[in-house]
C-alpha cells in the first residue's frame, strides 16, 4: 500500500472512486434539505422572576463568507401557560433549512407573571439577538417575529409596539422592532372570544384569557383586557411592520372571526396586511404543517425581509 497524497476537504476536490461491483446501484444525489443547522439550546436571555428565560436556537452553518443569515424570532403558544418549547421544531428546522437563524423564546407564563410579561420577555429576546448578531451569524436588520396561538398574540403585540409601552428599561439602546411579522391563529380581542363559537370559555378567573390578565374575570374588567388586544396598539401615524396572518376556518379553540377583527382593522388604516383562511384547518392542524403552509411563510418573508 502507498501513500496517497491528502486532498483539500469537500468532494468537489477529492477524486471519484472507479471500483463499481457488478449488480451495484450508482445515484448521484442532491442535498434537498437545504442548509445544514447547528442547535444550540438553552441560551440564557435574561432572569425575571425566580426564573432563568431561554432560548433555542437552530441556526445555519454553511454561510458564505461574509453573508448572515435573516432571524425569525417564533414565539410558542401556550395559552400563555407554561410553554412546550419544541411543539412546533418540524416547522422550526425546515425554515432553518430554507436559509433563516431561527430563534424560539420562552417567555413567563401567566401564572409567573400576568400580562405585559410575555410582550416584555418577547422584547427582550430580540435585542439579546441583535446584540449577539455576529456570534450568531445574524443579520440583525433583518428580523421577523412568528408565532401561533398565543404565541402569535405576543408576537403581534411585541411587533406592533417595538419600542413603545409595554416595554422594560433593559433595551441597552437597541430597538426592538422588527421588519415584519407571521400571525397563525392568535387571539386578537379576548373580550369579544365568548361571543363567537368555541369548544371553551374564555371568560372565566382561570381560562386561559382570564389568567393573562391576573385571574380575573374577562367580561368583569374589560378596560383591562382591552389593553391586552393587538388592536388597541394600532393607529393610523404609527408605523406597523407588514403582517401575514394564517387561520384555519374550523378552529375551534380561537375564532376564525378573531382573524378577521385584525385583518379588518389593518386594512381600515392601509396598513400592509395579508390574510389567508386554511378552508377545514383547526386550531394548529389540517394543513398548518406542511411545505406549502411554510412556502407561503416564505413568499411572504422575501418581499418584506
Amino acid at each position: 500500500m502507498t501513500d496517497m497524497p491528502l486532498s483539500p476537504v469537500g468532494p468537489e476536490h477529492f477524486p471519484e472512486s472507479e471500483e463499481l461491483p457488478e449488480g451495484v446501484r450508482t445515484v448521484r444525489l442532491k442535498d434537498a434539505y437545504g442548509c445544514h443547522l447547528r442547535f444550540l439550546p438553552n441560551v440564557v436571555y435574561a432572569a425575571r422572576s425566580g426564573m432563568e428565560l431561554h432560548l433555542q436556537l437552530f441556526l445555519p452553518e454553511d454561510s458564505p463568507q461574509g453573508k448572515r443569515w435573516p432571524l425569525i424570532v417564533f414565539i410558542q403558544g401556550s395559552a400563555w401557560f407554561r410553554q412546550d418549547i419544541f411543539a412546533s421544531l418540524q416547522d422550526i428546522v425546515r425554515m432553518g433549512e430554507r436559509g433563516y437563524a431561527m430563534a424560539i423564546v420562552e417567555y413567563r407564563p401567566s401564572g409567573t407573571a400576568p400580562f405585559p410579561a410575555q410582550v416584555q420577555d418577547a422584547k427582550t429576546a430580540i435585542r439579546f439577538l441583535k446584540k449577539h448578531a455576529s456570534e450568531y451569524g445574524i443579520d440583525e436588520t433583518r428580523v421577523a417575529l412568528w408565532g401561533d396561538s398565543s404565541g402569535g398574540h405576543t408576537a403581534l403585540l411585541a411587533g406592533f409596539t417595538g419600542d413603545d409601552a409595554p416595554d422594560t428599561d433593559d433595551s441597552d439602546r437597541i430597538s426592538a422592532s422588527v421588519r415584519c411579522i407571521v400571525d397563525w391563529y392568535a387571539p386578537t380581542d379576548i373580550v369579544m372570544m365568548n361571543y363567537y363559537p368555541s369548544i371553551q370559555d374564555h371568560s372565566a378567573p382561570d381560562s386561559p384569557e382570564g389568567s393573562l390578565i391576573g385571574k380575573k374575570n374577562v367580561l368583569e374588567n374589560r378596560e383591562l383586557a382591552d389593553t391586552t388586544s393587538p388592536l388597541r396598539y394600532l393607529s393610523a401615524g404609527r408605523p406597523t411592520p407588514p403582517l401575514l396572518i394564517m387561520h384555519g376556518g374550523s378552529d375551534m379553540l380561537v375564532p376564525f372571526n378573531q382573524s378577521c377583527r385584525l385583518y379588518d382593522r389593518m386594512k381600515e388604516l392601509g396598513k400592509d396586511v395579508e390574510m389567508i383562511k386554511f378552508l377545514g384547518a383547526g386550531h394548529g392542524y389540517g394543513g398548518f404543517h406542511c411545505s406549502q403552509a411554510l412556502d407561503l411563510i416564505e413568499e411572504f418573508l422575501k418581499k418584506h425581509l
